[in-house]
């Protein structure tokens, strides 16, 4: 092999029982280049970069690193010879600090073989230093934000001074400014000569960051192409095998009465004072920064949080929800932020992670289920979302991501909500599958549901919500009435709550201009 690349796939294949999930793929990574790897959920990414790790060593094919054909090795071989990998599902070990979840495993050691804590916290001071995250070493990751997990695990993934490194969905829960931040990381690397395999998504991305794309769909490799000559709408439709015209398939639906109102809501520390209504047949949005509180809102009135203030009223009468159950008792769903921290069951099946929300529903007085009724509906939502999937037995994590999503959906639609509450639905899931997502939430927003929808991509509210809340600091900021008559500039100074300086720029540019 040429030196000129520090990886070089050929003709791999993986077979899981039941599943062909790579067909002969070809990838080659040169050294120091930021090489984007892409295609919709179920295309194979995920499962190729496993490969490369060694967590799922690959059916046939050869793998060559640096030189060397790559043969029995697992994934702690894979690190001694510089290859580290940041998952798109963090699994973090919450109960302990920053600085032993960084060296996890190979803990610097004093005398007498004991860990050397001193010489542990100054390494992480170093290591978060070179991510630019202010953190304390001892903080425990419990306290942390989803975003700042993942810039740990990105600190974590440096720390291994690695040749080669893998980020899969890095971006998927940082906020634009840490965004900007692993970018100038990125690109930091690319100078010391590293080679970084970049997943992700959002296609913009793309374009902003990597040298060359490789493109996989259906378990096959389409081609590699350099991002400067490539078009997008030519990306897109090597990703997918046809042109998607329609991310934000909103259909105008009729909006009724008020179905759902929020009065006064307060949490603790995190948001004070919430107050809106979701009116029947209406996609509500939330926008705002990361930690702004639009998750903990839905979580307080979800009743996994407890409110300390305010009133819930459904169809004008107010109801307490003290927890999950006299949420779904007042026909509430709600769909998670983390579909693997607080949503699937991994190890489970698709059927099990289908049914459990409704799961009385299947179950006969003397505690057996109903297994050829809990069949037959599995089936019926299967084909009604479309979750591929090859039985309803498969363990639920050995799908995609997008069809994870799916199942959850699948989930919460079983047990009738009248309100639909979704936290960042169509996060690290391809862009076909979010058309899907979109298309489905217009659906039932037609139905008549009421959607209440937390999303941190300002095309993905701006395209779906009739009205949307922003939130900045645990405050609304405004409501907006239209979406239409909405820039994501200004939603953006209404997320930062700077719309007065914004405005002030508006009027000074207008003016000059005329």
């Amino acid at each position: 092999m040429s030196s000129e690349y520090i990886l070089e796939m050929r003709n791999i294949v993986k077979t899981f029982p039941g599943v062909q999930a790579l067909r002969g793929v070809n990838l080659k990574v040169r050294r120091g280049e930021i090489h984007a790897v892409v295609g919709e959920n179920g295309a194979g990414k995920s499962t190729l970069m496993k490969c490369i790790v060694g967590i799922h060593p690959s059916t046939s094919g050869e793998i060559i690193y640096d030189g060397h054909i790559m043969e029995n090795y697992d994934t702690a071989k894979a690190l001694k010879m510089g290859i580290s990998m940041i998952h798109q599902e963090l699994n973090p070990v919450l109960s302990r600090p920053i600085m032993e979840n960084i060296w996890l495993g190979r803990e610097p050691l004093g005398r007498f073989g004991l860990v050397d804590h001193k010489k542990m916290y100054g390494m992480t001071v170093e290591v978060l230093k070179e991510i630019d995250l202010n953190e304390h070493p001892k903080t425990l990751l419990s306290t942390l934000t989803v975003a700042k997990m993942q810039m740990i695990e990105i600190a974590k993934a440096i720390s291994y001074n690695s040749k080669l490194i893998i980020m899969d969905e890095p971006t998927s829960a940082l906020t634009e400014k840490e965004i900007n931040q692993l970018y100038k990381i990125m690109k930091r690397l690319k100078e010391q000569g590293k080679a970084i395999i970049f997943i992700s998504h959002k296609l913009d991305e793309v374009y902003k960051i990597a040298d060359r794309v490789s493109v996989y769909r259906d378990g096959e490799y389409i081609g590699t192409e350099n991002v400067a000559d490539l078009k997008i709408d030519r990306l897109i439709n090597m990703m997918v095998g046809r042109d998607v015209k329609e991310m934000f398939p909103k259909t105008l639906c009729e909006i009724g009465k008020v179905r759902f109102e929020v009065k006064g809501l307060s949490c603790g520390d995190i948001f004070h004072d919430v107050s809106f209504n979701v009116r029947k047949g209406e996609i509500f949005g939330i926008a705002g920064l990361v930690g702004a509180g639009r998750s903990e809102i839905i979580e307080t009135i979800f009743g996994i949080r407890l409110k300390n203030a305010g009133q819930i009223f459904i169809d004008g009468k107010e109801v307490h929800v003290n927890n999950t159950r006299d949420a779904i008792r007042n026909k509430m769903a709600l769909i998670t932020e983390d579909r693997r921290q607080s949503g699937i069951f991994p190890v489970l099946s698709v059927l099990f992670n289908m049914t459990i929300a409704n799961i009385g529903m299947f179950t006969w007085k003397g505690g057996l289920l109903k297994l050829k009724q809990m069949n037959k509906m599995g089936e019926e939502y299967r084909q009604k979302i479309q979750v591929k999937t090859p039985n309803m037995e498969q363990s639920v994590e050995n799908l995609s991501g997008g069809n994870q999503q799916k199942v959850l959906v699948a989930r919460w639609l079983m047990t009738a909500p009248d309100i639909l509450f979704v936290d960042e639905p169509t996060r690290g899931i391809d862009i076909l599958t979010k058309a899907e997502i979109h298309r489905l939430l217009s659906h039932l927003a037609g139905e008549g549901k009421s959607i209440v929808m937390v999303s941190s991509e300002l095309p993905e509210i701006m395209g779906m919500s009739d009205r949307i809340m922003i939130v900045h600091q645990g405050k609304i900021t405004g409501i907006v009435e239209n979406r239409k008559d909405l820039t994501q500039e200004e939603l953006m100074a209404y997320a930062t709550n700077t719309l007065d300086e914004y405005k002030k720029h508006q009027k000074g540019a207008e003016y000059a201009q005329n």
